[in-house]
């Protein structure tokens, strides 16, 4: 095993075991390293600190143990048990109304650059490094080890996901099995789950309990769900009583799937219109007054920090406008997942989209990621959905 060795001084943020290693952080190492590869990294005295995966990049080491372990299939076996063992814990694996679930969320189940999400019998593997997409088939066969038959399927799906920098031609396909059903149910709704070629591992998992929350402020609003996907808010929403639901969404293919969506669960429903538009274009072009409950869940603005300060103003522009344009005691949910932005931005953006606006303006609910997705508290990075419920006079 290849051996990394630190700067003087630059193991500190390693004894507070958080999991990246940075590339200035590096002196040097013992020879070429191969991308993806299990290195051992030593501080300049020469002591142990961790191993984990080598990459190239800003983050050159990510790290899986802290301990001198063997990264074989028993290591991950163990962690995907953990990971499962968390997840029956807080009861979302016994849930009779719920088969949608994050079994795997990266460093929050100290497995830097891992995502599992599992849809009923399907689960969906993600890497977002080099190191993970060359263990996938260990990573899969440890999963089916310990999921047994609770999934039938494995569908790998990194190609968009993997860094620009790592010389891989990644394929999507199943590493097991090979179904075509693809609709999961959660809190009792149904949905189609696109994941041979829709966003993420093909839904927003991330958003189950928030769109519970939304679905118990619906009753009787005209509600205004944008960047919608696949329609997950305006299923919950019609399902709380709204009066009427426009979804928009840039993506044609989106728009199609938002409609199957709500005719899976509400056939003939004539409260739910969806429009493929541009979604700036589209609030610019509403009357005020039109909408009193607005969700604003956009892609992610912040890519990385460079792309900060031009993110902040598209966060500041979409709330201004939604904010002027929604009517009086409305409600409006503003979320960012971008990783990069921290509560703080997100909440000054909002701020100011509020003193643009002149209107009055309280929070009241502040919201983030539910139980499935955790954070590791040695890595609050890891804590990227933020986002609150706005009250607007």
């Amino acid at each position: 095993m290849h051996k990394v060795f630190l700067k003087k001084d630059k193991e500190e943020s390693l004894r507070r075991f958080h999991p990246w290693i940075f590339s200035g952080a590096i002196s040097h190492t013992d020879d070429e390293i191969e991308e993806g590869e299990v290195v051992e990294v030593y501080n300049s005295q020469n002591e142990f600190i961790a191993e984990g995966h080598y990459q190239i990049g800003s983050i050159t080491v990510r790290v899986l143990s802290f301990e001198q372990v063997p990264i074989d299939f028993d290591f991950w076996k163990q962690k995907i048990e953990a990971a499962y063992l968390m997840r029956q814990h807080i009861g979302i694996t016994s849930n009779p109304q719920t088969n949608t679930f994050r079994l795997v969320h990266g460093e929050g189940d100290n497995l830097s650059g891992l995502v599992i999400d599992i849809y009923n019998k399907t689960a969906v593997m993600q890497a977002h490094s080099a190191g993970m997409h060359l263990e996938r088939m260990t990573i899969a066969k440890a999963l089916s080890n310990v999921m047994g038959d609770k999934i039938e399927n494995i569908y790998y799906k990194s190609e968009s996901t993997l860094p620009l920098k790592a010389d891989f031609e990644p394929e999507n396909g199943f590493i097991k099995g090979s179904s075509i059903e693809n609709i999961a149910c959660e809190n009792g709704l149904k949905f189609h789950i696109d994941w041979l070629k829709g966003q993420k591992t093909g839904f927003f998992v991330d958003q189950r309990e928030n769109r519970t929350l939304l679905e118990y402020y619906s009753k009787g609003r005209t509600v205004l769900n944008m960047f919608c996907y696949t329609g997950g808010f305006s299923i919950y929403a019609l399902r709380g009583g709204a009066n009427l639901v426009h979804s928009v969404d840039s993506s044609a293919k989106a728009i199609e799937l938002t409609n199957e969506n709500v005719e899976l669960n509400f056939p003939n429903e004539t409260r739910h219109q969806a429009f493929a538009e541009d979604g700036f274009k589209f609030l610019d072009g509403i009357n005020n007054n039109t909408y009193d409950l607005i969700i604003l869940d956009p892609p992610a603005f912040v890519k990385h920090k460079a792309a900060l300060h031009n993110g902040l103003k598209g966060y500041r522009r979409l709330n201004s406008i939604a904010l002027k344009k929604i009517k009086p005691g409305g409600i409006i949910f503003t979320f960012s997942c971008s990783q990069v932005v921290s509560k703080d931005d997100f909440r000054t953006a909002v701020f100011s989209a509020a003193a643009i606006s002149k209107r009055k303006v309280r929070i009241l609910h502040q919201l983030t990621q539910p139980a499935d997705h955790p954070v590791n508290i040695y890595h609050p990075e890891g804590e990227y959905l933020k986002g609150l419920v706005l009250y607007v006079e």
